[in-house]
């Protein structure tokens, strides 16, 4: 008996509702597209892969619909076989059915939730990765910073590696900004900067920590660590300024001599099963292409469900990149309240643009454009997909720390290091990054997997992508068994598995705080 192979369409229609479809990979002019509809189409132009193509007319003015849903106006008659893209799409208001709770339905919980192992703390905390700190309160302390580390690094002409006798140690690092001074010494700012300190001062992932100043800026130490209750956290956090010490080479021996101090205790760690109830998964998007919305975005929506499912958390951020969809995450807020704190950020967003001169379809970005993206709201349908499926227990300011198991939203800018460096502020433990157009990116103390939307970025770039989702859009593989795909390295990123990002070293240069408020 012989199976005969289905043939996979050139073309993807996401819902019976949109007026266009996505190339599947390249298409010449006069190429038959046969829709459901029982009607042909054929691209009056030559169309990349991952882009556009009108599969009806749509007049000027009239939406542009994908997932069923807007992603932009026609700007001029789009004829069936044109190419859609930013010549003949524009972006303009329109209103959105928020219907608050509508959506909203119990967990389907996992009777026997899974475990992974996690590194326990004295107090009861659980991490997955064993690393010590140095963190900084400004700018003009990030070279010294930085010199302390470097005491600990491998010496890559040598060999010889200072923590050899500490092999349960990830790493000694430096998180440098470049903030902290120029700014008002109260006020949205500097609150902001000290919570996302402080949320990195705070994270499990971190054994120990010690923090670095100059002595004189705005963000001084002890008014951190008092304000942010630090001292109830962990029994000591050892505070060196650069001033007090004597200058740089006084506070760089000293600072060494601080770690050195730290190492043994550090070692003397044990994984060990734990709850999924300890995990904390970041959802993140970067380098987006026209496939991410169907591939990568989704398939780790599917993830996310089964993290929650198994007692776990997932953390979507990224505001600007759920404009024009947040009506869908409305309908999921388990109460109303959540909903229209959601509501809240969305228009604060749109007045902040407004005020530096800009709008909200400022992104997507030319990567993004190239990879097929058009506007805003179609990238946002698309980065949603990261969030699957189950209520939205709660929104957080940024680098806020977590309060609700479940799926969260945390407010953040579109930017990929800021953003992150606030989830990871919140307690994300493991970070999952999205990739098309190939986003080399990692995050201490988060490991970060790497998870590319089409094959050729993968195939392309095999030493940065952990994962290929590409086997979707070509037909070889389910949403469903690529989100258990991710969900199994989760688990097994979770418990000491080392991502590609991790073994080429990134993490410390993508400590990025979000730099809001007057620079004075």
């Amino acid at each position: 008996m012989t199976t005969q192979s289905v043939a996979v369409p050139s073309f993807i229609q996401l819902s019976p509702l949109d007026n266009i479809v996505v190339a599947r990979h390249a298409l010449s002019p006069g190429d038959a597209l046969s829709l459901a509809s029982g009607t042909t189409v054929s691209p009056r132009v030559a169309i990349l892969a991952g882009h556009k193509v009108a599969v009806a007319a749509i007049p000027s003015g009239n939406p542009i619909l994908r997932y069923g849903q807007i992603i932009g106006f026609a700007s001029s008659d789009i004829a069936p076989g044109d190419h859609v893209h930013g010549h003949n799409v524009a972006m303009r208001d329109f209103d959105r059915d928020y219907a608050y709770c509508e959506g909203a339905k119990p967990t389907q919980m996992v009777a026997e939730p899974r475990t992974f192992q996690g590194i326990v703390r004295a107090d009861g905390r659980v991490a997955t990765r064993n690393y010590v700190g140095v963190l900084t309160s400004v700018n003009c302390s990030a070279t010294v910073a930085r010199f302390v580390a470097d005491a600990f690094r491998r010496d890559p002409m040598t060999g010889h590696n200072p923590l050899a006798d500490y092999p349960n140690v990830d790493g000694v690092v430096a998180l440098t900004h470049r903030t902290g001074c120029g700014m008002d010494s109260s006020g949205e700012g500097i609150a902001l900067l000290r919570r996302t300190i402080a949320g990195f001062a705070r994270h499990p992932n971190f054994s120990h920590v010690f923090m670095l100043g100059l002595g004189c800026e705005s963000n001084q130490l002890d008014e951190l660590v008092d304000r942010e209750r630090l001292l109830r956290t962990r029994a000591i956090v050892p505070i060196l300024n650069i001033q007090t010490a004597g200058g740089t080479r006084k506070a760089v021996e000293r600072g060494v001599a601080m770690i050195r101090e730290m190492l043994a205790d550090a070692n003397r760690i044990a994984r060990q099963p734990v709850p999924m109830s300890n995990l904390i998964v970041a959802l993140q998007c970067g380098g987006s292409d026209g496939y991410s919305g169907i591939t990568a975005n989704p398939a780790l929506g599917v993830a996310a469900d089964r993290v929650v499912q198994h007692g776990g958390s997932a953390i979507l951020a990224e505001t600007p990149e759920i404009y024009g969809a947040e009506h869908l995450l409305t309908r999921r807020a388990e109460t109303r309240a959540v909903g229209e704190k959601l509501i809240a950020h969305i228009k604060w967003w749109e007045k902040y643009t407004a005020s530096n001169g800009g709008n909200m379809d400022n992104n997507p970005s030319p990567g993004n454009k190239a990879g097929g993206l058009t506007t805003i709201l179609e990238k946002s349908l698309g980065a949603m997909a990261k969030g699957g499926s189950t209520n939205l227990v709660d929104v957080l300011a940024y680098a806020e720390p977590l309060k609700k198991r479940g799926f969260n939203f945390m407010d953040s800018p579109g930017y990929d290091p800021v953003s992150v460096t606030g989830e990871v502020a919140s307690g994300a433990n493991v970070v999952c990054f999205t990739t098309g157009r190939g986003s080399v990116f990692g995050c201490v103390p988060s490991p970060s997997i790497k998870l590319a939307t089409n094959s050729s970025v993968f195939t392309r770039m095999p030493e940065d992508m952990d994962i290929d989702c590409g086997g979707i859009v070509e037909g070889k593989e389910t949403l469903e068994a690529c989100g258990e795909r991710i969900f199994e390295r989760i688990i097994a990123t979770a418990s000491g598995e080392h991502t590609l990002s991790e073994q080429q070293g990134f993490g410390e240069s993508e400590f990025s705080p979000w730099p809001i408020g007057a620079v004075m």
